[in-house]
């Protein structure tokens, strides 16, 4: 069962000069989930990583 999570690293719906932002975020989530063992650092890992993918999205549409 995947984690809700990693519904906020989906790109697909992005147009795509933000996919292409988002896109190395969702690998590198899909990376943590299959090689870390499931626990609070891990959590706190994905958390974080989310912030900081909505940073740079945010980033590339500032005005």
């Amino acid at each position: 069962m995947p984690l809700p999570i990693l519904q906020y690293f989906e790109y697909s719906h992005l147009p795509e000069h933000l996919q292409k932002i988002s896109k190395p975020f969702c690998e590198l989530a899909d990376q943590l989930v299959s090689t870390l063992p499931s626990n609070a650092e891990t959590s706190i890992a994905l958390r974080k990583l989310l912030e900081s993918k909505d940073a740079a999205v945010r980033s590339a549409v500032a005005k």
